[in-house]
Order: structure tokens, then sequence, then C-alpha cells
């Protein structure tokens, strides 16, 4: 591929960490007069929370600081202040995010809009290119994306046409659980089932935190003993058991994960948000806590790459690795970290987490950093872009892309250990094309994502992904050496030929030195010249 087809690749980066923790534990030993005391403050704060979302949504580009501080009365009235504030912030946090989905859905539909209107123009069996999809197939499957196209069309109008009047749809408890209501058998619910998880998704039971307040919450309280109390909404104040409308739950909690971290926090009065949520699969309560932490400092690349560091490529079943030296040069045997990704949402996340902590412990044993590829697979999922190529499709969307870099980066994070994130154009081919081959034996089979592991480690300790030029071979004026490989991609004649060394190639005269003597008559009848002079001498030596 000539060097002008091919895009620009973006430079590596080291990839910023964290800006916030949380952490979760259940909410045990409950009494029969708590649990009716949550599930009577989640649905009047839910109900709260579905008006002022739909207010928001009314208001669509018009919303102003007026009109926040108007819904925000009017929902004090019903609650407290503290309650209004958390509503309403997380009014705005929801309608930001749908507007953020519909410009997702409004690119993606320009996509195939634009895949489909190329593919029509071409003739009916037109092969395609790299850089582009050929014509269709047949005529009834051309017919057939004529008429998709004008239902993608038709749907990208009427998104175009909300994004700009400021209208976005969303349905607290989530889109898939209210259609499951309507296909109970396909979802393997009952009614009843169905009515308890829609309630409980629905609920409306978290506080955003308060520093200089008391351990950090006046809505949710959590003491260092692990008290938990609520301050009740101003209808629902009949049921307070403590002092100032506040209700104090039989059950303690612990935090195993970060504990020290989240008591610095609350004996010190500085902010953490709680979040109580109910897991109707369990049947039990759980209480998340999160508060906000300062970026941290990232290392200057140069600084990352010392020392080498692991190469990894994102598949959809493993994670492929290998470690590489500040040279670029492949150390060891490769490492693959398997997961899979069939079952449960939850058994995923965990499969995912296993995986990256084997290889951050590897990478934390050999004191390296981790180089992965920044990908974003949003426009490449489409069946418009690949056509037929329904298991290519299912291969990409089912890589964790999102969760895993998250994830990876707040690990990482708390371990010590630097990501850098690299651009991943051509790193799987380009790796299959100069590493494959060298790295396969006998005793070692090497596959394409093992190779493309070395492509995006090379790639981010800043060399060329290709190979150098292998020496020239034993002859009579030069010897096999060791080349170098550690010379940058910039240094002058680093892939021609070995220099010729200077020095006694015949062990007495200098290789670039003039001859002082004629050269010695071939000893062979076959290498003598033609015009020589052939006498025969007398073989009696008397006369």
């Amino acid at each position: 591929m000539p060097d002008e087809a091919l895009r620009t690749i973006a430079a590596p980066f080291v990839a910023v960490g964290p800006s916030g923790v949380a952490i979760r534990t259940r909410l045990k030993h409950l009494s029969a007069d708590d649990e009716q005391v949550l599930r009577l403050v989640g649905a009047h704060l839910g109900s709260l929370a579905s008006k002022d979302l739909k207010f928001r949504c009314a208001d669509g580009l018009e919303h102003s600081a007026d009109r926040w501080a108007e819904r925000k009365r009017a929902l004090t009235e019903e609650s407290s202040s503290r309650w209004a504030g958390s509503i309403t912030k997380a009014t705005h946090d929801q309608w930001a995010l749908a507007r953020r989905a519909q410009l997702a859905h409004i690119h993606s539909l320009q996509a195939g809009v634009r895949t489909i209107t190329h593919r029509l123009s071409l003739p009916i069996g037109e092969k395609g290119s790299k850089r582009a999809p050929g014509g269709y197939r047949s005529a009834r499957e051309w017919f057939a994306k004529t008429r998709r196209l004008q239902v993608l069309q038709g749907r990208l109008d009427a998104e175009q046409a909300d994004h700009a009047a400021g209208r976005v749809r969303v349905v607290r408890g989530g889109k898939r659980l209210a259609r499951n209501r309507h296909h109970l058998h396909a979802a393997h619910l009952t009614q009843a089932q169905w009515r308890q998880r829609w309630e409980a998704s629905r609920w409306f039971l978290q506080a955003d935190g308060e520093s200089g307040k008391r351990y950090g919450n006046e809505t949710i309280r959590v003491t260092p003993d692990g008290e938990v109390s609520l301050k009740l909404p101003a209808p629902l104040a009949h049921l307070a058991n403590a002092p100032h409308g506040r209700y104090v739950f039989t059950g303690a909690v612990v935090f195993h994960h970060r504990r020290e971290e989240w008591a610095d926090r609350i004996t010190t009065n500085r902010s953490v948000a709680y979040r109580i949520h109910y897991d109707t699969d369990r049947s039990r309560w759980y209480l998340t806590a999160s508060w906000t932490i300062p970026p941290v400092k990232t290392v200057p690349l140069s600084h990352a790459r010392t020392g080498g560091l692991v190469g990894v490529d994102t598949n959809a079943d493993h994670l492929a690795a290998w470690r590489l030296d500040q040279h670029g040069n492949p150390c060891g045997q490769p490492r693959r970290f398997f997961y899979d990704l069939s079952g449960t949402a939850n058994h995923r996340d965990a499969q995912v987490r296993h995986a990256l902590i084997r290889l951050l412990h590897w990478a934390q044993r050999h004191g390296l950093s981790i180089a992965i590829e920044d990908l974003d697979f949003s426009a490449e999922k489409t069946r418009e872009k690949h056509g037929r190529q329904k298991r290519f499709r299912q291969v990409i969307s089912g890589i964790p892309v999102s969760k895993l870099r998250a994830r990876l980066v707040s690990m990482a994070a708390a371990l010590g250990i630097t990501i850098i994130a690299v651009d991943p154009a051509y790193t799987s081919k380009w790796g299959a094309q100069h590493w494959l081959g060298p790295l396969s034996g006998k005793n070692r089979k090497t596959t394409r994502h093992d190779a493309a592991s070395i492509a995006i480690g090379r790639r981010a300790l800043g060399h060329r992904i290709r190979r150098r030029t292998a020496p020239p071979p034993h002859d009579q004026s030069d010897r096999v050496g060791h080349r170098t490989a550690q010379a940058g991609h910039g240094t002058p004649g680093r892939e021609g030929t070995r220099p010729r060394i200077l020095g006694p190639r015949t062990r007495s005269v200098s290789p670039d030195a003039a001859r002082t003597r004629e050269t010695s008559a071939s000893t062979t009848v076959r290498d003598a010249p033609v015009d020589q002079d052939w006498v025969q001498d007398s073989l009696l030596l008397t006369d």
C-alpha cells in the first residue's frame, strides 16, 4: 500500500487516571420496618424525580437558571432542600446523557446512509477496494437496500429534528425493561417479577455529599462505626425514630475495599455521596459510596518507556501480551489472558476484571508500563459497513472496549502502573507482516494477535513496526555480525549494508591499499590465461 493511501497515525500518549472512586457493600440485618421505610422513601422520591425529568425534557433548549430554581423550590416543599438538589442534579445528568446518546445515534445513521448511498451508486456485482465497499451482489439485494435507505433516512430526519428542537426521550427504569412488559415470556419473567423490577429501578435513594457537614453528608449519613441514618422527606417525617426527622437503621455496614480512604474522608468531614439500591434477584439492599479524587499525575512518556513495556492486543476472547525491551525487541514468551463474555452482565464484568488482574500483576512483577490500543468501534458495528459479515460484526461487538478501558485505567492507577494508549491503525496487519513468520517455529506457535501486541508495543516505544533488514551472509569480504537494532529510524544508513571495515583482510595488506605485486598465475589449467605461452623445458638437467 503506498504511503499516500495510509491514514495519519496519532502519536502515543499516557492515559489519564480516574477522577473518582466508588465502593459498594451490603446493607445487612435490616428489620421489616427498615425495609418498609426504604421502599416508601424510594417510591416517594422516585415519583418526584420522574416529574422533574418530565419538566426538564419539556424545557428542552429553553432551560435557564430561573427554571431550575423554580423546579427546586417545588421539590423542596415535598421533600427537603438537599433531596431537591440531588434530584435536580440527577435530572440534569440524565438529560445530558440522553443528548449525547442522541448525537451518537445520529452519527451512526449518517454513516449507514452514506454507505448505502455509495453502494447503490455502483453497478451490481462490482468489487470493492480496501478503502471502500463495492456494489451489491444481486438485484434483489439492491432493491432491499433501497427500501432500507428510505427507512434510515426517515429515522435520521426525525432524530435531527428532535436534536435541533432539544427533544429527548428518556425512560426512568430503562427502555429495555419497559419493553419487556409486552414480552414477559421471552424475558422469562412473570408479571409480578417484572413489576417488582420496574418499581425498584425507578426508586430514588441517592444523595450528594457536602464538605464541612458531619461525616460529609447530611441526607444519607454513615458513621465510622457503620451506622446508617436517613433524612426523611417532609411527608414521611412521622416515620422518624431519631431527632431532627431522621431514621436510623438497625443494620450496619462495613466497607472492605478502600475502607481507610473512606474513613479518612468522613472523619475529616469531606464530601461523600451515597446511593442505596435494591437487588431484586437476590432480595438484598446495597449501599454505594463515591467521591472525587484529584487527577493522578501522569509520568512523562519518555519515563514510561524506560526499561521497555508490555504490548497488549485486545480481542473478543483474550488479551494477547508480549514483553518488549526499550529497543522494541520481544523478550521471552507471549502471554495470553483469556476471558469468557457469554452469560450475564455480572459474569462478563467479572471475567474482564480477572483477566486484567492477571495482566497487571504480571506487568507489576517486571516493573513495566502497559501499551494498549485506543480502540473505538462506534462506527464499525453496523451491517451497512460490513454487509453480510455477521460473524465479524459479532466479534467486534463482543470486544468490551469501553468497560475494559475504564477498568484497566482505574486498576492500573491503584497499582501505580502507567498506561500508554496508541493508535490502532494497521497494528494487526503490519504485525503479522513483519513479526508473525520470524517468531514462529517448531517449539513456539505465534498467532496474529501476538504479532499485533509487538506492533502495539513498538509504536508505544516510538519505533517503527517493521523489522530491521538482515545482515549479509558469510562471504570472503564480510562476516555476519549483530546489526545495531537500537539505531533510531532517522539514523542514516540503518537499513543499508554493513560498512567495509578497514584492516588486514588478507592478514598482510590493507583492503584498500594499492597492489605492489602482480597477481600470481593460477595453478589450474582451466583458469590459465588464453594468451599464455607454454614452454617445454628439458626433463634432464645435465647440460
